[in-house]
């Protein structure tokens, strides 16, 4: 049985109707046509899927679609503006956090969150603000700087 969601994502509605087992991270790539969340890990411990609900950080493979009905979603797709990229976005490019670039999503989201949240952190307080995301290739160490440019 198909149950009607309608969310609010990157400020447009996204109305569909799906079945009441699905994922937030699936019905935003799947049904709102947003593949910049990725799906890997299945269980919630990567982080590659985190998006801002309400502007705050989660990770939409934890959330049904249902759950956020009349809600708003932002996604990486969200995060640039008039063909400009975000402040964090750009920081990423510059300080060279990213490598294969499959975290990073998630990474821009959770450092958009963080930074809402604690303009200017101390290194120590992004380490401990990126737990649960997980990085394979650049060691945290250029996110970390990228995070901290942003508002230098």
């Amino acid at each position: 049985m198909k149950i009607p969601v309608s969310v609010k994502v990157n400020g447009e509605d996204c109305r569909k109707e799906v079945e009441g087992r699905t994922l937030l991270v699936d019905f935003l790539r799947e049904e709102c046509g947003l593949t910049g969340t990725h799906v890997a890990c299945d269980t919630s411990s990567c982080g590659a899927c985190t998006v801002l609900l309400n502007g705050v950080a989660v990770k939409s493979c934890t959330l049904l679609a249902a759950q956020v009905e009349g809600e708003e979603v932002v996604t990486i797709e969200g995060m640039a503006s008039n063909g400009e990229l975000h402040p964090i976005q750009a920081a990423f490019k510059e300080k060279h956090g990213l490598q294969c670039g499959f975290c990073t999503p998630g990474m821009v989201m959770l450092a958009k969150d963080l930074l809402d949240h604690n303009p200017n952190p101390s290194p120590d307080e992004i380490r401990h603000g990126l737990e649960g995301n997980y990085c394979r290739c650049t060691g945290y160490h250029n996110i970390v700087e990228a995070i901290q440019s942003v508002n230098a």
